[in-house]
C-alpha cells in the first residue's frame, strides 16, 4: 500500500498536480478522490473520438493526447478545414511518438458514433448542440466528456441526467476549476468553517447575452452551415466570428472564441460561459450541488448585477469583488473571507493562504489535470469529479439568471422539483426549453 502511495505521489509530481499542502485543514468527504486525478497504469486503451474541432477542442486534444493509454482515433466537425487540422495534429503527434494510428474524420457526428471501436467521445461544440449530441452518444454506448455549460436549456439538462443514468454511462463536465488545488482549498476552508458561517457570495462572471447583431457574410464552401445551426429555429445568418476561420498553410489557429456564446439566439452570454465556472464554485462551497437557489433576480431597477437567494438566506450576486473585476468568487463568512480565481487566492487571515508553488505553464485548460480524472472515471466506470447532476445544477443557476433578465423580474424556483413557483402567466416555465427545428429532436 505504501509503495503504491509513493508511486502515486511520483505521478502527481510528473503531472504538476500536487495535493493541497496547508497544515491543519481537515479533508472533506470525497475531496481526496477529487484531488487524486493522476493516471494509474493504463489497463486498456481508452479510444477517443472528438466531436467539434474548434479552439477549445484543440486545447482538449493536446491534453488528452498526453495521457498514457489514451488513443485518439476519430474526429468530427461541420467545417472541412478544421477536420484537416485535427487529422494533421493527431497524425503528427503519433508520428513523433513512433506510432502509426489511423485517424478517421467525418462531417456528421452520427457517423462517428457508429464506430464500435470508440469508447468515449469529447464534445466541444456550440452550447445549443450539447444535449442532443451527448444523448445520442450515450445511447450509442459511449462515455462522454462534455464541455461546459452542460446544456442550452434546463429541460435539456433534465433529460441528459436521466439518459446518463438510464444507460449506465459516464459523463464528465469540463468544469476544470474543480480539479484546481486553489479552488479545492477554498472549498475545504469554507466548508470546514474556517471563516465562519457564510453570509454572502460574490461570483463575478460578466454580462448576460444580447440579441444577435453581426452582419451577414458568405458561408465558406467547406462549412456545412445547416448542420452547424442544428436544432436552432431562429433565422441566424453566417458571420465568421461564429465559427472563426483558421489556416493550414501557413498554420494559424482561431484568433478569437466563437462568438455564438454572446448572443441570446445561440448562447447564454458571460452568464453561462463563466457562470458555469464561478457559479459552479459558489454552489460547491455553499453545499448546493444537486440543489440550487430558490430565487433569481435580474439586472435592472437600479441593480447592476444578478442575485440568487438560497433557502437558508444566503445571497450570491454576480458583483465583482475587486476593482479589476476579476472573474472569480469571494466567500464572505462571519469571521473572515476568501477570494479565489484562476491563479489567484487571497484570504482575510494569512494562515489560510496556500503554500506558494510555481504554476504550470500553458493554457489553463491543459495545466489542470481535469481530463485525467475523466479517463480514470471511464476506466473505473465511476463518476468523475463533476458528474452529470452537478453539471446540471450549476448550469441551471446560470440559465435561471438569464431567464430572470429576459423577463425583467425575479423568478421563484423549486430546485428539488425543478419547477418555477408562482409563475402565474407561465412565461418562465415556457423558457425551460424551446421548440427544435423540424427534423431535430432531443430524445
Amino acid at each position: 500500500m505504501l509503495e503504491n502511495r509513493k508511486k502515486n505521489l511520483s505521478r502527481r509530481s510528473f503531472f504538476g498536480t500536487s495535493m493541497m499542502g496547508a497544515a491543519g485543514v481537515a479533508l472533506l468527504p470525497g475531496l481526496v478522490t477529487n484531488c487524486d486525478t493522476t493516471p494509474a497504469a493504463p489497463a486498456a486503451d481508452v479510444r477517443l473520438g472528438f466531436i467539434g474541432m474548434g479552439r477549445q477542442s484543440m486545447y482538449l486534444l493536446n491534453s488528452f493526447l498526453q495521457i498514457p493509454g489514451v488513443q485518439v482515433i476519430a474526429g468530427c466537425d461541420v467545417y472541412g478545414i478544421k477536420r484537416k487540422r485535427f487529422e494533421k495534429r493527431v497524425t503528427d503527434f503519433y508520428a513523433k511518438a513512433g506510432k502509426k494510428v489511423p485517424i478517421e474524420t467525418c462531417e456528421k457526428f452520427e457517423d462517428l458514433l457508429n464506430n464500435p471501436t470508440i469508447n468515449a467521445v469529447v464534445i466541444a461544440v456550440p452550447d445549443h448542440s450539447h444535449a442532443r449530441i451527448a444523448i445520442a452518444a450515450l445511447k450509442a454506448g459511449k462515455d462522454v466528456y462534455l464541455e461546459k455549460p452542460m446544456t442550452f436549456t434546463i429541460k435539456e439538462g433534465q433529460e441528459l441526467v436521466k439518459c446518463v443514468r438510464a444507460n449506465s454511462r459516464i459523463l464528465g463536465i469540463g468544469s476544470q476549476q474543480r480539479s484546481d488545488p486553489n479552488f479545492q482549498r477554498a472549498i475545504q476552508l469554507v466548508q470546514s468553517g474556517a471563516i465562519g458561517t457564510i453570509e454572502k457570495v460574490n461570483a463575478h462572471v460578466g454580462a448576460p447575452p444580447k440579441p444577435y447583431n453581426l452582419p451577414e457574410e458568405p458561408v465558406p464552401a467547406d462549412l456545412n452551415w445547416d448542420l452547424w445551426l442544428g436544432s436552432l429555429t431562429a433565422n441566424i445568418h453566417y458571420n465568421h466570428e461564429l465559427d472563426p476561420p483558421i489556416s493550414l498553410d501557413p498554420p494559424e489557429d482561431e484568433k478569437l472564441w466563437g462568438a455564438w456564446r454572446w448572443y441570446t439566439e445561440m448562447g447564454g452570454g458571460f452568464t453561462t460561459d463563466w457562470g458555469a465556472h464561478m457559479f459552479d464554485i459558489a454552489q460547491w462551497g455553499l453545499g448546493m450541488d444537486r440543489n440550487g437557489p430558490v430565487e433569481a433576480s435580474p439586472i435592472g431597477d437600479g441593480t447592476e448585477y444578478m442575485s440568487f437567494k438560497y433557502a437558508n438566506g444566503v445571497v450570491m450576486t454576480s458583483e465583482p469583488f475587486d476593482e479589476k473585476k476579476t472573474k472569480g468568487v469571494k466567500f464572505w463568512g462571519k469571521t473572515g473571507w476568501i477570494e479565489v480565481a484562476r491563479g489567484f487566492f487571497n484570504a482575510s487571515d494569512p494562515k489560510l493562504m496556500p503554500e506558494k508553488k510555481e504554476e504550470a505553464k500553458g493554457p489553463y485548460e491543459t495545466k489542470i489535470p481535469h481530463q485525467i480524472n475523466f479517463v480514470e472515471a471511464v476506466r473505473g466506470h465511476k463518476d468523475p469529479v463533476v458528474p452529470v447532476e452537478i453539471g446540471h445544477s450549476s448550469c441551471t443557476v446560470c440559465t435561471l439568471g438569464n431567464i430572470a433578465c429576459q423577463l425583467r423580474r425575479t423568478v421563484k424556483w423549486d430546485p428539488i422539483k425543478q419547477v418555477f413557483i408562482d409563475d402565474t402567466d407561465g412565461a418562465a416555465t415556457k423558457m425551460l426549453h424551446y421548440e427544435y427545428r423540424q427534423g431535430y429532436s432531443l430524445l
